[in-house]
């Protein structure tokens, strides 16, 4: 079940896509920023699922502690975040089927 009938597709080229057959997402960027992070971290509870964003700020392997800058928060209800993971899903098997497989360590 998709709440208030909105499925948002990802879209690389132009910001405008049509949703189902009844409504058109504008996405406006206007008011955008744009962070880097190489560190994400999730929580959650009953009604959210907050995304921790950050930079690992360590240079040298082996510390004994790693400082992470944390920068960004986005905080989600549990279907937005359901969307999430399944657009995240989809980019990155089309990722890994032009670039080959990402292997995590450990």
């Amino acid at each position: 079940m998709v709440k208030n009938n909105i499925v948002a597709e990802v879209s690389t080229a132009d910001t405008t896509r049509k949703v189902d057959d009844t409504q058109k997402v504008v996405w406006d960027d206007s008011r955008m920023n744009t962070s880097y992070s190489n560190v994400c971290n999730v929580l959650g509870s009953r009604e959210e699922i907050t995304l921790l964003f950050g930079a690992n700020q360590a240079w040298h392997s082996g510390q004994k502690e790693v400082k992470v800058l944390l920068s960004d928060r986005v905080v989600l209800n549990p279907y937005a975040a359901k969307r999430l993971r399944v657009l995240l899903e989809r980019v990155l098997k089309e990722y890994e089927t032009r670039y080959g497989e990402l292997k995590l360590e450990g």
